[in-house]
């Protein structure tokens, strides 16, 4: 996802803004008078090269302090986007800036707000789930997922995440990535992938990048970033499977809807890296089961319920919700079978909601709910 840099006079409002018109006397890079020589003109494009590098040595020449209290009140005074953007170009200044961001803007699990990529990776919401949907392309087999911005179940959005769907031979695989019109393996913008068997019952989620210290990148040729030989060393070639899904056959074709599963590894720990290319891998993770929650049969309506509370206002088989069966381990406080971890429901012909929570991160929500598109006629 490509970052921006601000310019002095945007900063320069922003912390006037910010503070409530405090600055610092004299302007950031002191309080002396200067009076420059006349020197002679140079090129148009060194100069703004020598003018940017200007612009951000003195920027981080702010004093920690004032630094810490200009993004407390940036972050402060933007709880959603778009005006959350702020805060994530004053973190595009200088490093300086970036570690103010670290250590000011809280994780989801924290705050219950998304402000960088690395976030998608990160637990969400601890009290209450964080609400998205999903908007498809038929035409092109692609899924987007926004961050909801008001309580309406669909508005503009914000953009997270984006997916297509390709045929590998027997399998089909769903390439995610941060970028809407950069959705291939060797991209820098790629995060993982969702592969599936050839009937479409049981899927594998990878991930980009580590998820955990010492985790080991599969091993198998379907699971590699690139068909051919990696040029560059820098980016992993391999994936880290972090999860499975499956769906129970039915071949008596019994009345009911699908019955899933998901087996999920969870980190157990928090990171506020905002870099996600360098992203620090936690220190552990736990497995983290989970299964469907069963619907009950209404006599009246004559189909099967499940109370979305709102969220969802179209009957599809790809409605579900999956919980935690009660189990003695459970790091994260979520296994008592009421919890719903991942809600995923049809609002409209070509708009779902996806609705998730803490220990399941964005993009492992987003992949679970990808399997959930598609024909099973063995499940259904």
């Amino acid at each position: 996802m490509a970052l921006w840099r601000c310019s002095s006079s945007w900063l320069s409002s922003v912390s006037r803004s910010s503070l409530g018109g405090w600055a610092p006397a004299g302007g950031v890079g002191g309080g002396e008078s200067k009076v420059s020589p006349e020197i002679a003109p140079v090129d148009a494009g060194e100069g703004e090269g020598d003018e940017e590098e200007g612009d951000e040595e003195r920027w981080s020449r702010l004093l920690p302090e004032l630094l810490t209290e200009i993004m407390r009140r940036v972050d402060a005074s933007a709880e959603r986007w778009p005006p959350r953007r702020d805060v994530v170009a004053c973190a595009c200044v200088c490093r300086r800036w970036r570690d103010a961001a670290v250590s000011v803007v809280r994780p989801p699990l924290e705050c219950g707000r998304i402000t960088f990529p690395s976030s998608l990776k990160q637990p969400g919401p601890r009290d209450a789930p964080m609400h998205c949907f999903i908007r498809r392309n038929k035409k092109n087999s692609t899924f987007y997922l926004y961050l909801s911005l008001t309580q309406a179940l669909t508005d503009k959005g914000k953009f997270l995440l984006a997916a297509r769907r390709f045929r590998n031979g027997a399998h089909t695989e769903y390439i995610i990535s941060y970028d809407c019109d950069d959705l291939f393996p060797g991209s820098n913008s790629y995060v993982g992938k969702l592969r599936s068997d050839f009937l479409g019952t049981k899927f594998i989620i990878y991930d980009s990048q580590s998820p955990y210290d010492g985790a080991k990148p599969s091993r198998s040729q379907s699971s590699r970033r690139f068909a051919s030989k990696q040029i560059n060393p820098n980016v992993s070639g391999g994936n880290y499977e972090v999860g499975q899904v499956s769906y129970k056959f039915n071949f008596l074709k019994s009345r009911g809807p699908r019955r899933m599963q998901c087996n999920i590894q969870c980190p157990v720990g928090q990171s506020t890296t905002l870099d996600s290319s360098k992203e620090k891998p936690l220190s552990n993770s736990s497995p983290l089961a989970l299964r469907n929650k069963a619907p009950r049969w209404h006599e009246h309506l004559q189909c099967w319920c499940l109370n979305f509370h709102g969220r969802v206002t179209v009957a599809s088989v790809k409605n579900f919700q999956l919980v935690a069966p009660a189990s003695t381990s459970d790091p994260w406080g979520v296994g008592d079978e009421e919890t719903v971890i991942l809600q995923f429901g049809k609002i409209e012909d070509d708009a779902f909601t996806m609705d998730y929570r803490q220990p399941l991160s964005a993009f492992q929500a987003f992949a679970i709910c990808l399997t959930s598109f598609g024909t099973k006629l063995a499940c259904e």
